[in-house]
């Protein structure tokens, strides 16, 4: 049966599940053509950046943090990596090395929830991870546990496996005793294996034949996967410090959405994120993930969206190979923090969340007061390639039915989103003709 001889034909999908915050899908079409498309954010207001202004600079980790429960540990350091620039502190590299192991755990632990719980059942034709686990228990035993693994390295390191309490400006305020970290060792040999056998899982799944336009950025650094550190590198040639790519960022109030949208001055809409970094950094990938991306069929780059999963799977690896070579590689550092005194001034720091770049820009007075706050998001920096996406895939699947064609929107939006904070309720999709 086809749809594409329908005249009119309007798609509204309302309660997207299994992405972060509230969210609808609006398509409308006429006589086999795509006219307006939208994915609308209703995420209340949170106001972190106004809650900022007026506290100390030393608690921006700490209030940052509270944004994400699952990605808590890339706003904490990169909130540390803005207000280090502004203090012209320089930590050494013992507390450089606990940092990245902490950033590990938390790429571990979400990248696994979202291959495993929130993408998987797209592609194995899941309502949810519920529905997965009956068909194969195995699967998601194997995502759970290596989600156990990440937790419990943002534990041992941070404090606790959520919103973690040992980060500040400048180290930590404890440095975690050596046979605590020698303990994670068994766990990661464990997970780097259930890891490799995700890329593996995921490759098998079926995708769509989609390619995207996009212009990647991401930081990258020439000695690593680029996690904690790097500069700005774009597929279009941007080369460029964080507080550079600060201040090319545009962020626009779309009336539909409370959540803003981001592009770069004078070049457009960008995507950032795992196809984003693999693109730019593949050759810093270490050798086991390295090997993996090759054994799944991985080019230097994947301009498939729904191939995303298979590199988040990539990266996976690349997280727990790296955690193992600082766990096994540990020295505590002496002394956990470095002095870091107020000064006037604006900083900028940038890290990649597991769904993308994040930054943070910071102006403090001389008392060391937060004076003004700017927090860059991955989803507001990627909403429009999202929706550039959704109307490529409608435009594609005009000829699928109602069911068919939701259910390739809902993975669409997911494809970029891993994080949840709601994931309670199903589509529901309205076709008019």
């Amino acid at each position: 049966m086809t749809h594409r001889r329908s005249s009119r034909r309007s798609i509204s999908v309302e309660g997207l599940s299994r992405v972060e915050g509230e969210g609808s899908l609006h398509v409308s079409i006429r006589d086999g053509e795509v006219g307006d498309v939208s994915l609308d954010i209703f995420e209340p207001p949170r106001y972190f950046e106004a809650l900022l202004v007026g506290r100390h600079f030393s608690e921006a980790p700490d209030i940052t943090a509270r944004i994400c429960g699952i990605c808590p540990v890339a706003y904490q350091l990169t909130a540390c990596a803005a207000m280090e620039d502004l203090c012209e502190v320089h930590v050494g590299d013992a507390v450089t090395d606990l940092r990245r192991l902490l950033y590990c755990g938390e790429w571990i632990q979400s990248h696994a929830l979202h291959v495993y719980l929130l993408h998987a059942p797209d592609f194995l034709h899941c309502a949810d991870a519920v529905e997965l686990a009956e068909r194969d228990r195995g699967a998601v035993q194997r995502g759970l546990e290596l989600k156990r693994t990440g937790n419990l390295i943002m534990q041992t390191v941070g404090g606790r496996a959520i919103h973690p309490i040992n980060v500040r400006v400048g180290g930590f305020f404890q440095a975690p005793d050596p046979h605590a970290i020698a303990a994670l060792e068994e766990p990661l040999r464990r997970a780097l294996i259930l890891a490799l056998d995700t890329v593996a899982w995921t490759a098998g799944f079926d995708f769509p034949d989609e390619h995207g336009d996009y212009d990647f950025v991401a930081l990258h650094h020439d000695g690593e996967y680029a996690i904690d550190s790097g500069t700005a590198r774009s597929t279009s040639g941007l080369d460029v410090d964080a507080a550079h790519l600060a201040g090319l960022i545009v962020e626009e109030h779309v009336e539909r959405s409370s959540a803003l949208h981001a592009h770069l001055a004078g070049r457009g809409d960008y995507l950032t994120g795992p196809l984003a970094r693999f693109a730019l950094n593949a050759g810093q990938l270490p050798p086991r993930a390295a090997d993996a991306a090759r054994d799944a069929g991985l080019e230097h780059e994947c301009r498939n969206p729904f191939r995303s999963v298979v590199v988040r799977a990539v990266e996976l690896v690349a997280a727990c190979e790296e955690a193992l070579r600082l766990v096994r590689h540990y020295v505590a550092p002496e002394p956990a923090t470095a002095a870091v005194r107020a000064r006037a001034g604006v900083g900028v720091g940038a890290t990649e969340a597991p769904r993308g770049l994040l930054l943070h820009e910071y102006e403090v007075d001389e008392d060391g007061t937060i004076v003004r706050a700017r927090i860059i998001p991955p989803t507001s920096q990627n909403q429009a390639s999202i929706e550039d996406d959704l109307r490529r895939v409608v435009e594609h699947g005009l000829d699928l039915s109602d069911e068919e064609l939701q259910w390739r929107c809902e993975q669409a939006v997911r494809n970029h989103d891993p994080c949840i904070s709601c994931a309670a309720h199903f589509l529901d999709l309205e076709i008019q003709r």
